[in-house]
């Protein structure tokens, strides 16, 4: 790879500003009960590598035990607090904090808060996505929540096509 010459700058990577209630977005079924908003993603972004977001959990919500077979996942809680299972360890997580969880690391993030709690999430390959629009209702801004609602009845097949891992099947092979 040649070298920019002296005094002359790279080519400019692209820049992206997105709003707060810019995305696509989507009401999620229990236990979560809140909702989920694409930010950055290859179908809106040049960036192949990764997709991002946020997701609002409501008091009493969590996002249920889970992993990923082929992805690594950044949780970055930006408002409330909570715990995190980790692995089945359970660890006190508030604002500022910061998860980095490798492939096939199980986690469950939990909302015992009063508040919503607001979570960045970087994902990398890009995917989780499509988790949410498969198993979410579309959400637009100024909508009203809608009822709670039940996770799709196909959800085990949802899950094996996004290549999660299956926690009591992870557990039985430790």
């Amino acid at each position: 790879m040649s070298q920019p010459e002296k005094g002359s700058l790279p080519e400019k990577g692209s820049l992206h500003v997105i709003g707060p209630e810019e995305g696509v977005s989507f009401w999620q079924p229990e236990p979560s009960r809140g909702y989920a908003t694409v930010k950055l993603s290859p179908e809106n972004a040049p960036y192949n590598h990764f997709s991002s977001g946020i997701q609002v959990l409501e008091p009493g919500a969590s996002v249920s035990e889970h992993g990923h077979e082929r992805a690594v996942e950044m949780l970055f809680v930006y408002r409330g607090r909570g715990h995190a299972k980790l692995d089945g360890e359970r660890h006190e997580i508030e604002e500022g904090s910061l998860l980095m969880l490798g492939r096939y690391r199980l986690h469950e993030v939990v909302n015992d808060g009063d508040t919503q709690m607001k979570i960045l999430w970087v994902i990398f390959p890009p995917g989780l996505e499509h988790w949410f629009e498969a198993i979410g209702k579309p959400r637009q801004p100024g909508d009203l929540p809608p009822e709670p609602f039940a996770r799709p009845d196909d959800v085990a097949e949802i899950q094996k096509a996004q290549r999660f891992v299956n926690p009591t099947a992870s557990r039985a092979a430790e």
